[in-house]
């Protein structure tokens, strides 16, 4: 009988939701670092034909995180998931969360970017959620938990995912391998 592996679970720490999320997801420490994200961000920001005029603050606040704290935008999510050959689809908001069809094979798992409230509601953000089905058992391994959640069945997953798309959260949609656009849709 083989062994299981103890599921991987990154704490919060300052902004970095994004980084714990991505590792959450991809089970395995340091599977991204910071100095990665970090440099997918400038990269980003180097190829954008929009940029913005440099500013003092701009050695801080940078359009795709912020320098001291993290907090990385969906774009730095994008590059450093198809870095590992991985394809991201929006799930629509406008279809209920059942429209995602869970026991797809090359479901990787779900990125959630939800809107969260902190110190008595003085201050509005947004944090990045993985959920991913682990030895078939479908798991929240959000960050800001002490210990990963186990769902206990499909429909618990559905209504959690449609809680967070009624509360103005994102669900992104993460595939195993990097597929046409064509092929993706149809998930």
């Amino acid at each position: 009988m083989e062994e299981q592996k103890p599921i991987y679970h990154e704490k919060q720490r300052l902004q970095f939701c994004l980084l714990h999320a991505l590792n959450n997801l991809m089970q395995e420490k340091d599977s991204f670092r910071r100095a990665e994200l970090d440099a997918i961000a400038e990269k980003l920001l180097a190829e954008d034909p929009f940029k913005r005029q440099w500013t003092p603050l701009s050695l801080i606040f940078k359009p795709h995180h912020n320098v001291f704290t993290g907090n990385y935008d969906i774009n730095v999510l994008i590059a450093a998931l198809e870095s590992r050959r991985k394809t991201v689809v929006w799930h629509d908001r406008r279809n209920e969360a059942s429209s995602i069809n869970l026991a797809e094979e090359s479901l990787m798992g779900l990125m959630l970017n939800v809107p969260v409230r902190r110190y008595a509601g003085l201050w509005n953000s947004r944090h990045w959620v993985s959920l991913r089905s682990i030895n078939r058992v479908w798991y929240n391994l959000d960050s800001d938990l002490s210990e990963p959640m186990p769902f206990e069945n499909e429909e618990e997953i559905i209504q959690f995912l449609n809680n967070a798309i009624y509360q103005g959260g994102e669900i992104l949609i993460i595939l195993h391998d990097k597929l046409s656009v064509c092929q993706s849709v149809h998930l």
